[in-house]
């Protein structure tokens, strides 16, 4: 189980990603220097739904599953790229991988106790 400060450090990053981009989860652990994408997962799962959790998304930029229509819905209305072919679910990760450098203000405090999604 991760550290309450790493929780802390995963979620400081997801509230970062500006509307209209994403991250995968193994490009959170990677921008931290520390756990993997499995680990990201976890705390995403776990506190997930006070941040904006629709904008971490697979590798292949595929929401996951578990809340996938809404994760559709809040990244189509953010108009963030999907993939022009294939399958319509996918992040188009090319144009919509965010590059870590635009800043971005934190409109409030979260809590880390918050439910993950569906909880």
């Amino acid at each position: 189980m991760p550290t309450e400060e790493y929780v802390e450090r995963v979620l400081a990053v997801v509230e970062r990603i500006p509307p209209g981009t994403v991250l995968a989860y193994g490009d959170i652990a990677e921008y931290l220097g520390e756990g993997g994408p499995r680990q990201v997962g976890w705390v995403m799962s776990h506190y997930g739904g006070g941040v904006p959790w629709w904008r971490v998304v697979r590798a292949d930029g595929s929401p996951h599953e578990a809340n996938a229509g809404e994760a559709i819905r809040q990244l189509r209305s953010e108009g963030t790229p999907f993939r022009p072919t294939g399958d319509p679910a996918r992040v188009d990760m090319r144009q919509a991988r965010w590059d870590g450098k635009q800043p971005k203000k934190l409109s409030r405090r979260r809590k880390v106790a918050t439910a993950a999604p569906g909880d």
